[in-house]
């Protein structure tokens, strides 16, 4: 590379849009608000006299593309939507950097390049206002239920369908957004990594190995109500008993499958008063691994002791399964490259698989070849206005991106037509 991409630029950039979009409980910048329209006005300025063609697609998705040589594409991508009261650099860290990525690979190659060069923000890849992740990657995957999603509403009761309206977008043709992928050849996503993985490591950066995929189910227990004074100890069918257990059996689960998690989110009882036995108790269950039979084996596992605590306290169980996605491993070249930009960019590499689902689930799921690239979080604190990283690590974040971006773009250029 004659030409290097500017850190510094991005990292004012950020420190920008934080000014403009944020407050003091944090980033603001929920989609289909007015506040995320500003924020994709002021993301369009940034491309100012770059020779790029923008567009958004059917699914609100926001294109910038720089033609090359070929139309098969390297695309990198991310998210400028943030939770309610979030973190300064969750997901347009990823879109800055590929910014100047395209800067720089614009100005080395007199504007044409030997592939075409994409960024992409992803449209609400956080499902902060309606509950549904990956909104806009899963409608251009074709993954995205168009049923489920249409009966999607705010806490306002704002139908999914007429938020989208009302920024131009017609949910009935969201799916159309698909043809972007026609072209791409590869996707390349920078995030922070929102846990604590590179920080206990003291690395600044990792290649990332894929997403986990996830069980999520609510398990409820079916006990009797009884009056908690003149119920004998043995006599009762107490539906908590059967449900606590389960918090400790989970995290020997999750030991034995070595690299999965399992979380109990909640727990909701009936009829709820401290004078009662609990009839009823529902838990709420999370289980996430990068290999699938692993995760096949963690759910069975649970659903064993599920069955077997309610049988020793003469409860019974069901299950209803809240969302299932397999685990989306990324494609080894692309990961090897990814570890290459890391060592070259700061010396240590790590690679670590990802436990939050990202828009580059979706791309690898469409069968893109993907892979993403993680930056140290100090505290492994995400979602939180409290959420940083240190201003060397982000520099060098973009760094290794711009590496791995060529790279990969020199594969593509190889493989045409095989890749």
């Amino acid at each position: 590379m004659s030409s290097t991409a500017d850190p510094t630029r991005t990292i004012r950039e950020l420190e920008a849009l934080r000014s403009l979009t944020g407050d003091a409980d944090g980033a603001q910048r929920v989609a289909f608000t007015p506040t995320w329209v500003q924020a994709r006005h002021w993301f369009r300025e940034r491309l100012a006299g770059l020779p790029v063609e923008i567009h958004e697609d059917a699914a609100g998705n926001l294109w910038t593309t720089l033609p090359g040589a070929t139309d098969r594409a390297v695309v990198i991508g991310s998210h400028i939507d943030s939770v309610p009261n979030g973190g300064w650099l969750d997901g347009c860290l990823g879109l800055l950097a590929g910014v100047e990525v395209l800067r720089r690979i614009c100005a080395e190659h007199a504007g044409q390049p030997p592939v075409t060069i994409r960024v992409v923000d992803w449209a609400d890849e956080e499902g902060a206002r309606f509950g549904k992740s990956l909104f806009g990657s899963a409608a251009c995957s074709g993954n995205l239920d168009l049923d489920e999603a249409r009966r999607l509403v705010d806490k306002q009761g704002i139908g999914l369908p007429d938020a989208l309206r009302d920024v131009g977008i017609d949910f009935e043709r969201v799916k159309e957004s698909g043809r972007e992928r026609a072209t791409a050849a590869a996707y390349l996503e920078l995030h922070i990594e929102q846990g604590p993985v590179l920080l206990d490591l003291n690395l600044p950066l990792g290649a990332v190995l894929g997403t986990f995929g996830v069980e999520r189910h609510a398990i409820t227990f079916h006990g009797q109500a009884a009056h908690s004074g003149s119920t004998p100890m043995n006599r009762r069918r107490d539906a908590f008993l059967a449900a606590a257990k389960m918090a400790l059996e989970i995290y020997a689960i999750a030991a034995r499958s070595v690299g999965g998690v399992c979380t109990i989110g909640s727990c909701t009882t009936q009829p709820g008063i401290v004078t009662s036995v609990i009839e009823e108790c529902r838990i709420t269950l999370d289980q996430r691994h990068l290999d699938a039979a692993a995760l096949a084996r963690m759910h069975a596992e649970t659903r064993d002791a599920a069955a077997r605590f309610a049988a020793e306290g003469g409860v019974d169980v069901s299950w209803e399964r809240l969302w299932h996605i397999p685990p989306a491993p990324f494609h080894p070249q692309l990961i090897a490259f990814a570890d290459e930009a890391v060592r070259e960019t700061c010396g240590t590499s790590h690679r670590l698989p990802s436990g939050p689902l990202h828009d580059a689930a979706e791309m690898a799921m469409a069968g893109v070849p993907t892979v993403m690239l993680f930056v140290q979080s100090l505290g492994g604190i995400s979602h939180n206005k409290v959420e940083d990283t240190r201003r060397e690590h982000l520099a060098l974040a973009v760094v290794a991106l711009d590496r791995l971006a060529e790279k990969t773009m020199r594969w593509v250029t190889d493989h045409s037509g095989s890749c």
